[in-house]
């Protein structure tokens, strides 16, 4: 699939796809984009993480949305960047959701820790998220609660596990911007929300980013699985920012641990299907490594 194709003229104005299904803003059609979808803000970790793939079957760049689908050991996987922030992780689940059957979404992401004792370069992997963004209010109530489908948390653990990459798993706060909305007092800039990271401490949340809590929202009233792993580039307790050299390490681990889950869920999914069963449960053990059918999750 070339880069920069033209796009096709768009039907209506409220579901913004053409006659074949193209999505408006990701610029994807039907069969260019796996079942098994990887989430990323940056544009350049969607390119780091298809360079794990043993072949490239679609690439596809439009605005912030950077697409690349293909095969990570034997399996159909996509990544694509979303851009920073819920508006646009709203764009991305939606439209994916258009032209695919019963996605599976895993956030690799960074986030600031809240808790002293999650340090700089360690992964988070989201059980839910504190809804502090006024995206998914517009399809939910404020109490409706965001929380991570159970099948990719357990895949995700599994795979840092496997990796032995160091983890914890918490609940995410997921704000609405990075500075005001997290509470960052710059100068000049003052906030509404002094002593927000204290509260959401005390309250126990692991980490603070910005799309997490709308990806699951979404997900769940879809009926799609989605799941969030988030490498820790802050300690807002501590005050510290991590290093270029960790960073890179860190994200590294992030898209592995990724990868790695992808693989699990598989196994999980060809688990269930001799057995006609719609949830992975640990007695079913892990099927064989092998492409899945289009199925229900």
């Amino acid at each position: 699939m070339l880069i920069g194709e033209l796009m096709e003229t768009m039907t209506s104005s409220e579901v913004v796809q053409s006659k074949s299904k193209r999505q408006y803003h990701i610029d994807l059609a039907p069969n260019e984009l796996a079942e098994y979808i990887l989430l990323c803000g940056d544009p350049a970790r969607a390119e780091r993480t298809a360079k794990h793939f043993s072949k490239v079957l679609v690439s596809r760049k439009n605005r912030e949305y950077v697409t690349y689908t293909g095969i990570y050991d034997g399996i159909p996987v996509s990544v694509m960047s979303t851009g920073i922030g819920c508006g646009s992780t709203e764009i991305a689940v939606i439209e994916c959701c258009q032209i695919t059957g019963h996605p599976t979404f895993i956030r690799i992401g960074s986030s600031g820790s809240l808790q002293p004792d999650i340090n700089l370069g360690e992964l988070v992997i989201s059980s839910g998220a504190v809804r502090l963004e006024d995206v998914s209010t517009n399809f939910v109530l404020p109490g409706y609660p965001a929380v991570a489908n159970y099948e990719v948390v357990l895949a995700l653990v599994e795979a840092a596990e496997r990796l032995k990459k160091k983890y914890h798993v918490g609940i995410t706060a997921t704000g609405s911007g990075f500075y005001g909305a997290q509470g960052r007092e710059v100068p000049g800039f003052p906030v509404r929300t002094k002593g927000l990271t204290t509260e959401l401490m005390r309250m126990g949340v692991a980490n603070f980013e910005m799309e997490s809590s709308t990806l699951f929202t979404l997900s769940t009233l879809r009926g799609a699985r989605a799941g969030t792993v988030a490498a820790i580039y802050a300690n807002r307790q501590k005050g510290v920012f991590i290093s270029p050299e960790l960073k890179e390490k860190s994200e590294g681990d992030c898209i592995e641990v990724g990868l790695q889950a992808v693989k699990v869920l598989a196994m999980m999914d060809n688990a269930k299907e001799p057995k006609e069963k719609d949830f992975w449960y640990p007695s079913l053990g892990l099927g064989k490594l092998e492409p899945t059918k289009k199925k229900k999750h």
